[in-house]
């Protein structure tokens, strides 16, 4: 089992994908909207993956709702940005944790229906006035400590429904002034700023069995390298100020934000402390090329990928129907729900 997780290109596996996933093996895989069809088409394009690789790979996806939702309509319902819970209730905390769960709950149900058990969220990032607007209504709050009752509230969720909760993006990319789908963000706060705001959340959940990193240059931790590939952000921040043992992924490796070829970017980010690469585009010469150069999983991280694996269990008894009503009626009418 080597130590990335790959895409693939559309709805049903190629020859060729099935033959690379066969030797490559890699630790799990990861489903977009190019792959989503109808739930039946999702199952069976699970199932081939898992078949593909011989195991129960882990399977992933990015479900945040709102703009980054890769099952939508008509086959499953658009569910809120996170932005939507951090403004419900807004005088009742309590009420507003708990839609937060029973959002995430319902998408996990939905997730486990197809065999996907890996989601990559909560974001915990902590926006900031003029920062550039990839996070944006994604993050919860603009109030770190609100992101990090909000995002325990998500991953616990997710946890209850069966899927792996993924924490995202160490150590933070709420201050970021670029895409780094795009470009590289640099972000030149102060480590005290960084302290007091971005890392709260991160610390606060640093007991989450799995984490993905930032694609961003803080220059006051390391002024060259952005976190991803950066053994003093892992090491000295993630690891060490945050707290954070649990399974980390890198971002994407096909983002632009980081330099090199796929090969040396996976290299980079394994060498830096990242556990495992990811690479999402399924372009099928890049993920050739990043099954030759990477081997298998190190011992540290082989630790953290059976202590996450070890959290995803059967869901908890819960009926969607009554929880997709109760989570409409709270969103539109919060008093309704506290009352009844």
């Amino acid at each position: 089992m080597k130590a990335f997780v790959l895409g693939c290109s559309g709805q049903q596996l190629t020859e060729a994908e099935r033959s690379l996933f066969r030797d490559a093996d890699p630790w799990g895989f990861i489903l977009f909207r190019r792959n989503v069809g109808a739930p039946d088409d999702v199952r069976r394009l699970t199932d081939a993956l898992r078949d593909a690789v011989g195991r129960d790979a882990p399977i992933l996806v990015d479900q945040e709702g709102g703009r980054v939702q890769r099952l939508g309509p008509p086959h499953w319902p658009r569910y809120p940005a996170g932005a939507v819970y951090g403004a419900a209730a807004g005088h009742d905390p309590l009420l507003r944790r708990a839609l937060a769960w029973l959002g995430a709950r319902l998408i996990a149900h939905d997730l486990r229906m197809v065999g996907i058990n890996v989601n990559c969220a909560p974001v915990l990032d902590v926006p900031v006035p003029g920062a550039n607007d990839v996070i944006g209504d994604r993050a919860y709050h603009a109030d770190p400590a609100v992101v990090a009752t909000l995002g325990r509230a998500v991953a616990e969720g997710y946890l209850a429904g069966g899927v792996l909760p993924v924490v995202k993006h160490l150590p933070g990319h709420g201050r970021g002034n670029a895409d780094s789908h795009l470009a590289l963000p640099v972000v030149d706060a102060t480590l005290a700023q960084l302290e007091a705001h971005d890392f709260v959340p991160f610390r606060a959940l640093a007991d989450m069995p799995a984490g993905m990193s930032a694609h961003v240059v803080f220059t006051a931790l390391d002024a060259t390298l952005p976190a991803t590939v950066s053994p003093t952000v892992i090491g000295g921040t993630i690891r060490g100020a945050i707290g954070f043992d649990g399974l980390l992924f890198s971002d994407d490796l096909s983002m632009q934000a980081l330099a090199g070829s796929i090969p040396e970017r996976a290299a980079a980010a394994l060498a830096a402390g990242c556990d495992i690469a990811l690479h999402c585009n399924g372009d099928l010469a890049e993920m050739t090329a990043l099954a030759a150069a990477v081997g298998g999983l190190a011992p540290e991280a082989e630790r953290r990928s059976a202590a996450a694996l070890a959290r995803i269990h059967a869901p908890e008894p819960f009926d969607p129907v009554e929880a997709r009503a109760r989570l409409e009626t709270g969103l539109a009418n919060p008093g309704a729900l506290a009352n009844s």
